[in-house]
């Protein structure tokens, strides 16, 4: 699949790759000066291949508290809240954003590998509520602006108050003569926005950005940047740190579990019964160069003992840096671990995360 900025991306030179089913941009001259551009500067990205899906109705609230983890219920008009999809086990079937537009309107946006089970499951659990479920997510593109020079380069293109819009918030806008929803969220750990607009409207509007941004700095950003940004900000990645085997308890998100909520959800019983989790989401530093990747063994002594789920030498750090599931005991900062990297065992330190803080 190809999202409605693929064209403009082939333009930039930018090197694609498949992600969930989608060709997208993973980098498009230097994915370094990328993830530099966006701490420093800004980034401008292409996330249209992310699900949107609308609640609508009397019951999308009390809809969502039961389909989702979280008590979406108390999530006022104009403000978003990060959640979860859990199986009846626990284990989690996605991490999301859930956007409260309304009195009686959502919009849950979902990763692109899991928005057809999104989709279906909402459609499945808001059964019996007073509530419709539409999928928005082939007619909606989604453009992120990320860095400390967001707002700046947004500020002129709209008459919205950026001053006043509040990190994980949103608000109708006209950007550049666009109507759409802007949000101050992302997931690179910097300040920044996202723009879901209608998707035929999205190669006018990324050029209008591109061109503002020209003179702050800013840089497209392809995904690989966008991977060691969000690891940088300890930030989990679904199929790394989260999957279905796992319960949020595991990567250590329990706070975002609401067993005290009125009524019941699904998944509630078994993470009521959960207990203490058998591994936790650990952060790694390490030295030299050398860097633990994806699915690399975690040592303690001799013995193995956890997994590395992400890694990659830091760009913004000048250090390696990993997360890894380990055992509770081997949990706190200070505590020397190691990794079998291709062979050669390398030290590392449990560190608390994230790594890195604006």
């Amino acid at each position: 699949m190809k999202t409605p900025l693929h064209d403009v991306h082939a333009e930039l030179g930018a090197s694609f790759t498949d992600f969930a089913g989608w060709q997208m941009p993973v980098r498009y001259t230097s994915e370094l000066a990328e993830h530099r551009a966006v701490r420093e500067a800004a980034g401008l990205f292409d996330l249209s291949h992310m699900g949107e899906i609308e609640l609508t109705g009397p019951g999308a609230a009390a809809a969502l508290d039961h389909a989702f983890v979280g008590r979406l219920s108390a999530v006022t008009p104009g403000r978003a809240r990060y959640t979860m999809l859990c199986a009846p086990d626990g284990g989690v079937l996605d991490d999301l954003v859930v956007y409260r537009l309304a009195e009686e309107r959502y919009l849950v946006v979902a990763n692109a590998g899991n928005a057809a089970v999104v989709s279906r499951e909402l459609t499945a659990r808001a059964e019996g509520f007073e509530a419709e479920v539409t999928d928005r997510s082939a007619e909606t593109a989604l453009i992120a602006v990320q860095g400390p020079n967001a707002a700046a380069i947004l500020g002129p293109l709209t008459d919205a108050d950026l001053t006043g819009l509040k990190y994980y918030a949103s608000m109708p806008a006209t950007v550049s003569g666009h109507e759409l929803l802007l949000a101050r969220t992302g997931y690179t750990g910097e300040d920044g926005f996202e723009l879901f607009l209608p998707a035929a409207e999205a190669p006018a509007l990324w050029r209008k950005l591109a061109a503002a941004g020209r003179e702050h700095g800013l840089l497209p950003a392809g995904l690989a940047c966008r991977d060691t940004l969000r690891l940088e900000a300890g930030m989990p990645l679904y199929g790394n740190e989260l999957g279905p085997e796992l319960t949020p308890f595991h990567a250590n998100l329990g706070r975002v579990v609401k067993l005290d909520k009125p009524g019941d959800f699904v998944g509630k019983v078994a993470l009521e019964r959960a207990g203490d989790p058998d591994r936790v989401l650990v952060g790694l530093k390490g030295s030299g160069r050398r860097a633990p990747r994806h699915g690399y063994r975690v040592l303690h002594g001799d013995d193995a003992v956890g997994e590395v789920t992400s890694g990659a030498l830091s760009p913004t750090l000048g250090y390696p840096i990993a997360m890894a599931y380990v055992p509770p005991a081997l949990r706190e900062p200070g505590t020397a671990l190691s990794v079998d990297i291709r062979g050669r065992v390398e030290p590392v330190e449990v560190v608390a995360l994230p790594f890195y803080q604006r």
